[in-house]
């Protein structure tokens, strides 16, 4: 059986949309989604990354992301045909992990916490396939990089891409 690799945030998880929505809060004011195509928001308001980036340390920040659409139902789909393994870069921030952990278990129950990999560098993850929004995962992954469109990697053009998860579903199933 073919082994799958598939990134948390941004892939599954909507961590751009609470991201911005926690900063508008706090800042008072109103960025939209357009206005981080090509970027990410705290190099848009770079004199602010720091805060901007402690927002994500708050150990409930991931608990209530919102799922991807489409995500459920196209990954409970490849456990019929590959290894399916969540695989998120959460040693960025350490303090995700309960969260993250605990959003896996209420958003896909039916994936086996054996399969849920907290890493840094996704390169040790060996599986054929990797479906990640961050480029810099597949430079020295083994596999297939499929990027998964978000905001910030729209003008990236070296890897297979997809815009959803009915794309994830013809590509990989193929029905």
């Amino acid at each position: 059986m073919k082994r799958i690799a598939i990134d948390m945030d941004e892939v599954i998880a909507d961590f751009t949309k609470k991201h911005l929505q926690v900063y508008n809060e706090a800042y008072k004011e109103d960025l939209k989604m357009e206005d981080l195509n090509g970027t990410r928001l705290w190099k848009i308001r770079a004199s602010l990354s720091r805060e901007i980036l402690d927002f994500v340390d708050d150990p409930t920040f991931f608990r209530d992301l919102e799922v991807m659409e489409g995500s459920q139902e196209v990954i409970r789909e490849l456990t019929k045909q590959y290894e399916v393994y969540i695989t998120t870069a959460a040693m960025e921030h350490p303090n995700s992990f309960t969260a993250k952990h605990e959003w896996l278990k209420e958003h896909f129950p039916f994936l086996n916490d054996m399969n849920f990999v907290f890493c840094g560098d996704k390169s040790i993850i060996h599986a054929d396939y990797l479906i990640d929004d961050n480029p810099k995962h597949f430079a020295n992954f083994k596999g297939e990089g499929i990027l998964f469109t978000a905001s910030h990697n729209i003008h990236e053009q070296k890897y297979t891409r997809v815009d959803s998860w009915k794309e994830v579903y013809q590509l990989l199933i193929g029905e």
